[in-house]
């Protein structure tokens, strides 16, 4: 009895809320008009003319503007003997986060990647490069691809639910070093990905009961859910809309322009399919579409940027909440297998510095 009467105490009992955002991008700026020029350039593989010529039609289609990436080709120069450029051959900056409460505070921290695999792990790394305590708690996740920035923010929202004062680090970092190679006329299929993903870094502060006079919630995190969806064909589209409907009935919510999305962009095609499908208007996936424009595919930290331009884009647009003006919103991350991450978020008010009540 005694047991759980202190289990009891040890939980949260407030909301989980999303308390701070910070994002950071490799100085090193690709601009997709250009970028086909420097890719077979860097790969030596201009004599591809035909491959080349493939990659600038898919380049054009892939409504990217531009990208962030941590290679450069004086790196490429520098290492010419790891045969990073050729396809078959193997080889393996500024942040700001606006939190308000010390690196102390912190108490758990959890990592995601798929761009490292080394040990100690990026999650041991980045606690000594924040000085954070000795005591702190980890969690590392490595090759979870593109639903990785939902499935921590879950992990997240269980561990503050469950340690009453928690203020857990979440952090999704991807450089796409490891998987850049040069074309192959046998898998054209794999320059779409060379024509969409990039590099950078998103982190948030979750916890609950927030101290006011220091902290500002963003979101708060209501639920969240993982499913694996059998058969990827069609799977973004009529049997997702199920799986949403369960989350906001008890809302009373089944509309989906009523709410916000902080949706994974994946691509031009994928975007293309969830508006269709579900029926959103034109402006819904527009913080999708703005972060593949202008950073591409950064994979599980694309959701911690999107969370972040609308929390931007609200405030300087003159909205009511972080979420658009809107109080519920679903973060939608999804990747491999097909494995889909949903998250119902409320949006908190946004106080304006001139109306203040």
């Amino acid at each position: 009895m005694i047991n759980i009467i202190q289990a009891r105490h040890q939980r949260s009992e407030g909301q989980v809320m999303v308390l701070g955002i910070g994002t950071a991008n490799p100085p090193t700026v690709h601009y997709q008009d250009d970028y086909p020029d420097h890719y077979f350039r860097v790969t030596k593989s201009e004599h591809l003319t035909l491959l080349k010529a493939k990659f600038k039609c898919i380049c054009e289609k892939s409504m990217v503007r531009k990208r962030h990436m941590y290679m450069t080709e004086e790196l490429l120069k520098k290492y010419p003997t790891i045969n990073i450029c050729s396809y078959n051959e193997p080889s393996l900056t500024d942040r700001h986060y606006d939190w308000g409460e010390p690196r102390s505070k912190i108490t758990h921290l959890i990592v995601a990647t798929t761009g490292n695999t080394d040990m100690p792990c990026a999650d041991y790394q980045l606690t000594k490069l924040l000085d954070l305590s000795a005591s702190v708690k980890r969690f590392m996740s490595y090759q979870l691809g593109c639903f990785a920035g939902a499935t921590v923010l879950r992990l997240a929202k269980d561990i503050v639910e469950n340690n009453k004062h928690a203020r857990v680090l979440v952090v999704c970092a991807e450089i796409n070093v490891v998987n850049f190679r040069g074309p192959s006329e046998a898998h054209i299929d794999e320059l779409i990905g060379r024509a969409l993903f990039a590099d950078g870094a998103g982190a948030v502060i979750v916890g609950s009961d927030p101290d006011l006079s220091i902290e500002t919630p963003l979101f708060q995190i209501v639920s969240a859910s993982q499913t694996i969806l059998p058969g990827s064909e069609g799977t973004i589209s009529e049997r997702q809309k199920t799986v949403w409907w369960r989350h906001f009935h008890p809302l009373g919510i089944s509309d989906w322009d009523s709410l916000f999305w902080i949706s994974h962009p994946g691509g031009p095609t994928i975007l293309n399919n969830i508006q269709k499908k579900l029926g959103l208007n034109e402006d819904k996936l527009r913080t999708s579409r703005e972060i593949l424009k202008e950073y591409g595919n950064m994979s599980g930290a694309c959701v911690l940027f999107m969370m972040d331009e609308m929390r931007r884009k609200s405030a300087e647009e003159g909205k009511k909440t972080i979420g658009e003006g809107l109080d519920w919103g679903v973060l939608f991350g999804f990747g491999p297998d097909l494995t889909v991450e949903t998250m119902v978020l409320h949006s908190i008010p946004i106080v304006h510095p001139l109306t203040h009540d």
